[in-house]
């Protein structure tokens, strides 16, 4: 999935992509959806696991992971 199969994922909640330089700082959730994407499952798959995992609402993750891969788009890191 473009350069999120780059990044590099650390125990401290740092995403590096060795190509561009950059770092980004994440939180749990963040680490989560992104190893997700690395794997190759979509959204919809996503926000599925995260709602049983999380004991969260479909509509308010659906919200939130696209919020995220939204942000992903503009640093570059998806199409």
């Amino acid at each position: 999935m473009q350069q999120i199969n780059e990044l590099l994922l650390d125990e401290n909640k740092m995403a590096f992509h060795p190509m561009m330089g950059n770092s980004y700082q994440l939180n749990d959730v963040g680490i989560e959806i992104l190893k997700y994407l690395k794997e190759g499952k979509k959204k919809p798959e996503i926000i599925e696991i995260l709602a049983e995992r999380y004991s969260i609402s479909k509509d308010a993750l659906f919200i939130d992971v696209s919020d995220f891969m939204s942000k992903l788009k503009i640093y570059g890191l998806m199409v």
